[in-house]
């Protein structure tokens, strides 16, 4: 599953689908979307913002709409991780391991480049690298 892919289905055609597998790829792809999307979202809440520093309260919609973009991104990026994790065979509850500093980050990435069961399980069938 190539880039685009990933980012229509988590972003679409996934939104908040929890139910389900992701591959490696799907998961990787929409995460680096993720990234490069909020990135560009800071950069224009910056800019936006001192470009409007003498408007008064319209400084704040930069900000305002950056906050909604990004927030409005967590539901399919948990989604994707909890379908992640159902590939890896383990549950998505297991994800909540990152409330612990430092191991749960470091469980987290390995989990995340675990090799996905290579059979049906649990959850679903052998996740597909083609859009859905």
């Amino acid at each position: 599953m190539g880039f685009m892919d990933a980012l229509t289905t988590v972003f679409r055609n996934k939104y908040a689908t929890f139910s389900g597998r992701a591959s490696r790829s799907e998961y990787w792809w929409s995460y680096l979307g993720y990234f490069v999307i909020a990135t560009v979202l800071q950069i224009f809440a910056i800019i936006g913002g001192i470009i409007l520093i003498d408007a008064g309260e319209l400084a704040l919609l930069p900000s305002l709409i950056a906050l909604v973009g990004i927030v409005a991104m967590i539901i399919p990026t948990i989604a994707v991780s909890v379908r992640r994790m159902h590939d890896t065979g383990k549950s998505g509850w297991m994800l909540l391991i990152l409330i612990i500093p430092c191991i749960g980050f470091i469980l987290w990435i390995v989990w995340m480049v675990e090799d996905g069961q290579a059979h049906d399980n649990a959850y679903g069938p052998v996740p597909t690298n083609t859009m859905e």
